[in-house]
């Protein structure tokens, strides 16, 4: 199994288009050693002719011509996108569907209903898409079954329930329900080696906790430093819990638990805010996280599991 970083940062991108903090306009000037990064997306495959693409973020159209293994170009109108999985119905995972509508065939789509739901009614993309291209849905449940997913045969793929936050536009919105979020556990058959993805997880739970010991791969929601980045950079009054993710710093903060991780584990932080320090590579920030053995991921960035 290889997995694809597409894009690793958080919604808005980074530099994000209206931001001046300091992470923003210091790779804007130059004046600070960061990347620029498009926003959270990952593609996956057992072959490396078809894909599984997870979430479909407003920069995806990018994100295909700087990966050029989604474009086999084997006839006139061609992908290599199999199968796309929506892992919940935020604006930066699910506008890039509309930019795919293009396609000649169905798009086939996995998620769960409550996403169905969010993107029917409150964010209608789906009743958008259906006048350029049809959708055929797959549910996911979330009663810990394992899928086939077209695109990646050999892998297994096990969705977990995860607490985090719906989208402004849910009847969900701070009160979550099983489904709005998920992350999913990918295990190779040939290797025996697996996975978790989880860019948005605002909660550790046991279900959770047992799939990130066992994965020999742990990408996990990166998105802020501390619970009040944004506040404290004066972007936002929001804290990073109440948008449903788990800080990296601090009591129960997502380096707390990466630490109790086995030593065999690679871990890896994605879906990173433009305010978040780790982007500096000079930064006391990232310094802690390489102590620790954590990496950031970066778009480009190729994981062979």
């Amino acid at each position: 199994m290889i997995i694809k970083i597409l894009g690793s940062a958080a919604g808005g991108g980074f530099p994000q288009w209206n931001c001046n903090c300091p992470m923003c306009h210091g790779v804007r000037q130059r004046t600070i050693k960061a990347t620029p990064r498009t926003q959270s997306s990952i593609a996956v495959t057992s072959d490396q002719t078809d894909w599984v693409l997870f979430n479909t973020s407003p920069d995806i159209l990018t994100q295909i011509q700087q990966c050029g293994v989604l474009q086999p170009a084997r006839q006139l109108r061609d992908t290599g996108i199999r199968s796309i999985v929506l892992l919940d119905a935020q604006i930066d995972h699910t506008t890039g569907l509309l930019m795919l509508r293009e396609h000649k065939q169905p798009l086939s789509i996995w998620c769960t209903a409550a996403v169905r739901e969010d993107l029917s009614e409150g964010n209608p993309l789906f009743k958008v898409l259906t006048h350029y291209c049809d959708i055929d849905w797959h549910e996911i449940q979330t009663d810990a079954n394992e899928y086939a997913i077209p695109g990646a045969e050999s892998v297994s793929f096990q969705p977990l329930p995860l607490i985090s936050n719906a989208p402004p536009y849910s009847p969900h919105r701070d009160q979550p329900v099983a489904g709005d979020t998920i992350g999913m556990y990918m295990q190779d058959s040939e290797s025996g080696a697996s996975a978790f993805y989880a860019p948005g997880l605002g909660e550790m739970e046991e279900p959770v906790w047992q799939a990130m010991q066992q994965a020999s791969v742990v990408l996990s929601d990166g998105t802020m430093w501390t619970d009040d980045e944004m506040i404290q950079r004066g972007a936002s009054a929001k804290t990073a819990r109440s948008m449903g993710h788990l800080p990296q710093s601090g009591p129960g903060g997502m380096l707390e638990w990466l630490e109790k991780l086995p030593d065999s584990t690679r871990k890896i932080l994605i879906h990173i805010n433009n305010t978040n320090p780790i982007l500096d590579e000079d930064s006391a920030e990232r310094a802690e996280l390489v102590r620790r053995g954590v990496e950031v991921a970066y778009d480009g960035m190729e994981i062979e599991v």
